[in-house]
């Protein structure tokens, strides 16, 4: 028997913790079912051109109101630049980004969604947002606050992390 204490991950889940992970799966399979809320041409446009749920989870973060640089995306993302640089090619090659020079730095890259596609996009992330726009809603102030600050501590910890090995 070692005296060495047991690691965090070794330790047994505390009671008050398990409902809210029994719920994990639930929200797991939300996110399983995207494609179902895709319209015919989003559809076939990841079938056509091979675009995974990477792909489309870059499209939210190049909503914004002006171009981003694939280094922020990648951050954003939480995934390497050379990662994000092919996925914004593969976007690129299927219409649904633009990219073009940094006015400001010609050795930066911005993107952004193609304008054409931008309604169709918009209107995609609406009907994916609307359940937790309506609970952000319907929360008091505190609450949403502590949501948003949960979501946001649990989704920074989860980027980059990987299990113990054995």
């Amino acid at each position: 028997m070692s005296d060495t204490p047991p690691s965090p991950a070794d330790a047994p889940i505390p009671a008050e913790y398990r409902e809210v992970l029994a719920l994990i799966p639930l929200v797991a399979a939300y996110f399983q079912r995207a494609r179902g809320d895709m319209s015919g041409e989003i559809l076939e446009a990841f079938r056509t051109h091979g675009l995974t749920a990477r792909h489309g989870a870059a499209l939210p973060h190049l909503l914004g109101t002006h171009a981003m640089t694939v280094t922020e995306l990648s951050r954003r993302l939480g995934i390497s630049l050379s990662t994000a640089s092919e996925l914004v090619g593969d976007l690129s090659r299927a219409g649904w980004v633009e990219r073009r020079e940094d006015p400001d730095n010609r050795r930066r890259t911005l993107v952004s969604i193609a304008d054409r596609h931008r309604p169709m996009i918009e209107a995609f992330i609406a009907r994916r947002s609307a359940p937790l726009v309506r609970v952000l809603r319907d929360l008091s102030p505190q609450d949403r606050e502590g949501f948003v600050t949960g979501l946001t501590a649990w989704a920074h910890e989860v980027r980059d992390w990987r299990p113990a090995t054995p």
